[in-house]
């Protein structure tokens, strides 16, 4: 996954799952984070296209999604559970990663510090 063309702005970078519970109590907060932040969503292990596909419009959302059925997104990012939420800085440095639940105002923070 390449993100040098997201340079100069902070990024969050959130695996998540159609499974996981979890996932779908913070859709709303990622789905908040991402009118003000660049968010890309990555599909831990969810199915086909498809079946992602169909996720993303039965819920309505709106970030750019990248299906990972076979883990090797996740397995290159070294995660191993869901959700997992890493902030990249405007430099395209990891500055924070966060595993489980995180509150939206965290991840407003956490983006705001990787813009300075």
């Amino acid at each position: 996954m390449d993100l040098t063309g997201l340079r100069d702005q902070p990024v969050l970078v959130y695996f998540w799952a159609t499974w996981c519970p979890v996932c779908r109590l913070e859709q709303g907060s990622i789905e908040s984070v991402a009118n003000d932040y660049r968010v890309v969503a990555v599909a831990m292990q969810s199915g086909s296209p498809a079946d992602v596909a169909s996720y993303v419009h039965e819920h309505r959302l709106r970030v750019p999604v990248i299906n990972d059925p076979g883990g090797a997104i996740s397995a290159a990012w070294g995660v191993r559970a869901t959700p997992t939420s890493f902030i990249i800085d405007r430099h395209g440095q990891i500055r924070f990663r966060e595993v489980g639940y995180t509150s939206e105002i965290g991840l407003r923070l956490r983006l705001w510090l990787a813009g300075q």
